[in-house]
This record gives C-alpha cells, structure tokens and sequence, in this order.
C-alpha cells in the first residue's frame, strides 16, 4: 500500500488501533481482545476522545505475541512472558522453559500418533471387505470388533 507507513515512520508518536492493525496484519478485534486480556496493557493510552493510542513499541511486542504463537505458545503462556517482561527482567530463560515444556508435548503427540498408526495399520492388514454379518449379529462393523 502506498500510504502504509512503516513501522520504523511510526515510531516515536502514538497510533490509532488502525495504524496499528495496518502495520501488524492483525486485525483491530484481535487489538482489542489483547488489550482486553492485558497483553498490551503497559502499552495503551486514551486519548480525551476515548480512542486508544498505543506507543509505538506495541509493534514489537505484537510481533513478539505473533510469533510466539506461531510456535505454539498459548496467550496464557505469551502472558506470563510478558509479565516477567513487563516487571523489568529478560525472559529469556521463561521463554526456554516454555519452548522446552512444547517440545516435550509435541514428543508425545508423535508416540501417540505413532501408536495410534500402528493400531490403524494391524487393522487394515486384516481387513475383509465382506465379513460374515451372521457369525457376528450384533456387531456394527467385525472388522472393529474389540
């Protein structure tokens, strides 16, 4: 767009939830629901006419909520990294822990799915098109018989 500007243009002088939204590719709901939920708070002002101004560092902060989740990070999560943010310290190591608790769920995802595989193949080895309905009167499908 040619009448988009750009991040660094935007820094130094507060923004309208639009410029923002423009800026970011997210949309004004989804400000709003972040300012709602507190993860934009240190970055929020009124103006006299009650419309919200943010600092030009919420860019980078909506980058950082962006990208977190990308990675699977829950807003819980992206909260509390932002609380110890927000309370002065580096959350580097908050980060770590998290992306290490995410790996480790996403390893069980995979046995799991591994597993479930396994069982989806053993029955499809042994699949008949045509089982015999009369040796099995009450069953829905033999082929899933337990």
């Amino acid at each position: 767009m040619v009448g988009t500007p750009s991040p660094q243009q935007l820094t130094g002088h507060r923004l309208k939830i639009g410029e923002v939204a423009t800026a970011t590719k997210l949309s004004v709901k989804t400000i709003r629901y972040y300012e709602e939920i507190g993860l934009l708070v240190p970055t929020v002002l009124r103006s006299d006419t009650g419309y919200r101004l943010f600092d030009a560092t919420v860019l980078n902060r909506l980058a950082f909520i962006k990208r977190s989740q990308a990675l699977g990070l829950s807003l819980t999560e992206i909260k509390t990294i932002l609380t110890v943010h927000d309370d002065g310290t580096l959350p580097c190591g908050e980060v770590k822990q998290h992306l290490q608790d995410k790996v480790a769920e996403i390893n069980h995802q995979i046995e799991a799915l591994l597993t479930l595989r396994s069982e989806l193949q053993g029955i499809l080895s042994g699949w008949q098109d045509h089982p015999d309905a009369a040796m099995r009167p009450h069953t829905i499908c033999p082929n899933l018989h337990v």
